[in-house]
């Protein structure tokens, strides 16, 4: 095919010499051209109605269709058999409608991996001694600048919090569609974490990306539990696609008490600990949209066993949670209505399990500035409530001050423990506003309720639950809030009113801010 092209370029004279010859012969030319593409008026009727019943064809029928031949262009540094990974579902098709199918499968498995700046897929007639085939051509653009960076300051009003995170990426390095990635997170108050990582989409023709990360974790409960958790940790993916995900994590905890305050529950589960862990998670979302959807339904269910290495200091628990959500239009302003519910449990295994409590860190905890339509798989949310401010608590150490030669006794407080067993529901309606400007930016109102419960299971405590008593004691919350997308920041401005909570349970009436990626 290429031969023929160069043999008809070579027939043709130079383009400088045809400038270079008279005028008028140029003009005899293009008569003569027209009178060949225009002059039979019935030509251009003939080549529409031919495409009209190729298309017709295509539509209602299975055009048989076999590849030829498959070339790829413009990778100066990705390996080629990256690329053919990804495309090999243009050499198995058979009719038209399959290949161009596997042709727009291609382009979107080529533009996730992240390392191309343009990909194009050409579909193209076979040699004309071999009908019925195609030849096929991908041409990628490899991204430029391999290197790229985020950096953002987000802020929890209501908790009184911020945060500092960042993070720089290598795209591939070594060719093979490799992404390595280093992140700094400080927050004021709680959380800072350093880790570094990398991704490897295809290793060695092994069907799943290899994923690995090392990290520092630094979290402060001072104020809530009073404790401080350090971490060292090694993950390792060893299973990802759409639906399911597989991962191993080797971690060593440290769980510190520097103010002497903490109670007898937090006090027995201080020291070192060596968390070795095996987590399946399953999700499938076919919401329209992540963060406003209006239609659709998702779910997220995840395994978790820990001890799996025989040391005395493994934590050995087995834990379950799932997030349900659905969402229906109603057919006027964009209005919408969201459920969901979530639910989880935790539980030693090992000899004497019954008498053993739960480890602390892997305990459920509510947070409760984050939306619970859009955060799908991460903490349970409550919204009025502090993070981590209610469920069961106890008293902290006490203490005993000298005033004035006399003594006295007093409590600094309680400390939160979380639950073995915990449970939420929510239900949304979320509507645009009648003002252009303002659906135009994609600001919009909703009316909320949520309610939850948290309660202990371990240490034989199970003996004594009753779901009479969990329903009753749990807590709940509704309200109204107007929330602003932007393209850096998510901002949710809500209106709070508590319906129930108990004694110690820090829960507040009022308005409540928050700030959160946009993704």
């Amino acid at each position: 095919m290429a031969d023929s092209i160069e043999e008809h370029e070579n027939d043709q004279p130079p383009v400088l010499d045809d400038e270079a010859s008279n005028g008028e012969d140029d003009d005899d030319a293009l008569d003569e051209d027209d009178e060949e593409d225009f002059g039979d008026g019935e030509e251009g009727p003939v080549v529409r109605d031919d495409m009209d019943d190729l298309f017709r064809r295509i539509s209602t029928n299975s055009v048989p269709l076999r590849v030829h031949d498959v070339s790829i262009k413009g990778n100066t540094k990705t390996k080629e058999s990256l690329i053919e990974y990804e495309i090999e579902a243009l050499k198995n098709a058979t009719t038209v409608q399959e290949l161009l199918q596997a042709a727009a499968v291609a382009n979107a498995r080529l533009r996730r991996l992240g390392i191309f700046d343009s990909v194009n897929i050409t579909l193209d007639a076979g040699p004309p001694e071999l009908p019925g085939t195609a030849n096929v051509v991908v041409e990628v653009v490899e991204t430029k600048n391999p290197i790229s960076g985020d950096f953002g300051v987000f802020s929890k009003p209501e908790a009184r919090s911020w945060s500092l995170e960042g993070s720089l990426k290598l795209k591939n390095l070594f060719g093979f569609g490799d992404l390595w990635d280093g992140s700094l997170a400080y927050g004021w108050d709680q959380t800072s974490e350093v880790s570094a990582g990398v991704s490897l989409p295809r290793l060695r023709g092994l069907a799943s990306p290899v994923l690995g990360r090392v990290s520092l974790l630094s979290k402060d409960w001072l104020n809530f539990s009073s404790y401080k958790e350090r971490e060292l940790g090694l993950s390792l993916g060893l299973l990802s696609s759409t639906n399911h995900d597989l991962a191993y994590n080797l971690t060593w905890r440290s769980l510190t008490d520097p103010l002497q305050i903490a109670s007898r529950s937090i006090r027995r589960q201080l020291g070192h600990g060596l968390l070795s862990s095996l987590k399946y998670t399953f999700k499938i979302d076919q919401r329209n949209s992540p963060l406003r959807p209006t239609r659709g339904y998702a779910f997220v269910s995840t395994s978790q066993i820990g001890g799996l290495i025989p040391d005395y200091r493994s934590l050995r628990f087995l834990r379950q949670e799932f997030h349900l959500r659905y969402a229906f239009p109603l057919g006027f302003y964009n209005a919408a209505v969201n459920f969901g519910v979530s639910g989880g449990a935790i539980f030693p295994w090992g000899n004497g399990f019954l008498n053993m409590p739960s480890s602390m860190p892997e305990r459920f905890f509510f947070s409760g500035n984050s939306s619970p339509v859009c955060n799908l798989g991460g903490p349970m949310t409550l919204l009025g409530f502090k993070p981590r401010g209610w469920g069961p608590t106890e008293p902290r150490r006490q203490i005993r001050e000298n005033s004035n030669n006399e003594s006295s006794d007093t409590y600094s407080g309680r400390d939160f423990l979380g639950g073995d067993l915990a449970f939420t529901g929510f239900a949304d309606l979320s509507f645009d506003f009648p003002l252009r400007v303002l659906r135009e930016a994609g600001i919009h109102g909703h009316f909320f309720a949520c309610a939850g419960n948290l309660s202990k299971l371990t240490e034989n405590a199970f003996r004594d639950f009753s779901f009479k008593k969990f329903l009753e004691s749990s807590r709940s919350s509704a309200g109204f809030g107007i929330i602003v997308p932007t393209k850096l920041f998510r901002l949710e401005v809500n209106y709070c009113y508590i319906l129930k909570q108990l004694e110690h349970d820090h829960g507040k009436t009022g308005v409540q801010f928050s700030f959160s990626s946009p993704l």
